[in-house]
């Protein structure tokens, strides 16, 4: 094995510029390799920390009401009336519905909120607006209110309101100042903005308005229970099995972040498939310059393998000769591929640190040890049929020539 490696090394060698050039070559299919690995991964995180940072990962509710029937089958047609109030079915059991989340592995925050829909007057303005009452000491469990403030403090004291900086905005309003706020249950109250927040997702930023628990029970007239809670897990991936297990032991209606955020798993789904589309290209294109490197050195080198032959050299040995340049190919090139790559990635910011129009980069994700391995193997790969075309050279034919 010794003296193959000594022959596959002195081929190599003997053609500096040659076996630099396709070094680089590898190198080259290997940086991009990682870059598109780092990439995508990277873009993955900045989407989903964009889209599911400040939402729950699971929202815990009161399955939907059925409507009720006025008349029996039995006379030929169905009457259903719905319900008069339109609010949402209300948890009553909330302490021991918690309790019982507790208990649940992976469970990293619980926040019972009331919600319902209202109008925030400005003089003649009036914004159409979703009201979230929450206990003052989880303003920031689910979203993190108290990381995104641009104006006043996160407290949220009886009376008090946190709202939106683009709804801020179209109010002409800001910390410190008052609104009114009108809920769907005709009920009106004065409230002082505590704090202005901009999380940079529309539907928070222009349209929620948060206020304490006991606010919002008097704006909704309502004294017992909550609208649902929302949950945050550490492992944001596994909600829908969280899920499962939340309503198997609640026997309430559990919803995980991926089943309204559909068309987001989708693209990303789509965007990884294009990206090793690109990576298999790459691949590829390595293989093919290895091959076609080692079929002409083959061609080249015809009349010295004929000499090993001719020697004694068994159709194995020459084939691990040039199996043994593809390895030192795939193995030097796929390292100084990587090396280049780590060196061009890492002053790249964390996906969650970069600004906006930045390359979401996570270095992490760049696949580094999967990237050598894979060009090793393809290179391997591209040496089968050039050293099984230096094994059918026959030493009789090229010596004689």
């Amino acid at each position: 094995m010794l003296y193959q490696f000594k022959i596959g090394w002195r081929y190599l060698t003997s053609n500096l510029i040659q076996t630099g050039l396709l070094v680089l070559g590898v190198a080259v299919g290997v940086f991009v390799f990682v870059f598109m690995s780092a990439l995508i991964g990277g873009l993955a995180v900045y989407l989903i920390d964009q889209t599911v940072g400040d939402i729950s990962h699971v929202t815990v509710s009161e399955p939907p009401l059925a409507p009720a029937q006025l008349y029996p089958e039995s006379a030929g047609a169905l009457y259903a009336i719905e319900n008069a109030t339109g609010r949402e079915a209300t948890l009553r059991n909330t302490t021991e519905v918690i309790a019982t989340l507790a208990q649940l592995p992976g469970l990293v925050a619980v926040s019972p909120q009331l919600v319902g829909n209202g109008f925030v007057t400005r003089g003649a303005v009036v914004n159409p607006v979703t009201v979230v009452g929450v206990e003052p000491d989880k303003v920031s469990a689910i979203a993190d209110v108290a990381a995104n403030l641009v104006a006043g403090r996160a407290d949220l004291p009886t009376g008090s309101a946190l709202i939106g900086q683009k709804l801020a905005t179209d109010l002409g309003v800001d910390a410190g100042q008052g609104l009114r706020l009108r809920s769907d249950q005709g009920v009106d109250m004065t409230m002082t903005i505590i704090g202005v927040f901009e999380f940079g997702v529309a539907p928070l930023d222009e349209r929620t308005v948060y206020v304490n628990e006991k606010t919002a029970r008097g704006l909704f007239d309502l004294r017992h229970g909550v609208t649902r809670i929302e949950l945050r897990i550490d492992d944001l991936w596994a909600a829908p099995s969280f899920a499962a297990e939340v309503a198997a032991a609640t026997g309430l209606e559990a919803t995980p972040w991926t089943e309204s955020n559909g068309q987001l798993i989708s693209g990303l789904d789509a965007q990884a498939r294009s990206g090793d589309i690109i990576k298999g290209f790459a691949l590829v294109t390595i293989v093919i310059g290895v091959a076609s490197a080692l079929l002409l050195s083959t061609y080249r080198r015809r009349s010295e393998i004929g000499i090993m032959r001719a020697m004694g050299a068994s159709k194995g040995f020459v084939v691990m000769v040039f199996l043994t340049q593809g390895a030192l190919i795939g193995l030097v090139g796929g390292l100084f591929g990587a090396g280049l790559a780590w060196l061009a990635l890492s002053p790249f910011p964390p996906p969650g640190q970069i600004e906006a129009g930045g390359f979401p980069i996570d270095v992490s994700q760049g696949g580094f040890g999967l990237a050598v391995g894979l060009t090793l193997v393809g290179a391997l790969v591209a040496s089968i049929l050039p050293a099984r075309a230096a094994a059918k050279v026959d030493p009789v034919s090229v010596i004689s020539q």
